[in-house]
């Protein structure tokens, strides 16, 4: 009797671990129907980046986490910039203060404005908890090939490249 349990408890944890293996990405399309403003509060039409290899990256201004990423997103932007769109969406109301702080931390990549959008489209991402940063990376069919809710490492960065196609 103890031994079936044992087995069948095994065998639960079997189970349990390869369903968060096998966790299921979300839709990209939300990303591509939305239109969010740059930092000359122009608006941008996502659907626009559809095709390209794409990491987008939600982060604020007051998370110390995404002040300590940013920097790292800025080198990958400099290394990738010809074979990947790196897009950061600034979960912010205030564009002025946006783009400072982009000028500030040198992020030379588009950069966008999600005000009052920014959390329902984190949400609708695969972000119900509202954790930033939060990075999702979209191959050039549009599919979201990958994801990660906080502070990205090398090997999140490398994984994400190579699933969007970016890098070989």
């Amino acid at each position: 009797m103890f031994s079936r349990l044992l087995l069948l408890g095994l065998g639960l944890i079997l189970v349990a671990g390869a369903s968060a293996a096998a966790e299921e990405m979300p839709s990209a399309d939300p990303f591509f129907a939305s239109t969010l403003d740059d930092l000359k509060d122009q608006p941008i039409a996502l659907e626009t980046l559809r095709g390209k290899p794409i990491v987008v990256n939600f982060w604020a201004r007051w998370c110390g986490p995404c002040r300590e990423e940013i920097p790292e997103l800025v080198e990958v932007h400099a290394k990738h910039k010809e074979g990947l769109t790196l897009v950061g969406v600034a979960v912010e109301e205030n564009t002025f203060s946006v783009k400072e702080f982009a000028i500030a931390y040198k992020m030379d990549y588009l950069v966008l404005v999600g005000k009052d959008k920014a959390f329902d489209l984190m949400r609708a991402l695969g972000n119900n908890r509202g954790v930033l940063p939060y990075t999702i990376a979209i191959d050039t069919s549009g599919k979201v090939v990958a994801k990660k809710m906080g502070v990205l490492t090398d090997q999140d960065i490398d994984g994400m490249l190579k699933a969007t196609g970016a890098t070989h």
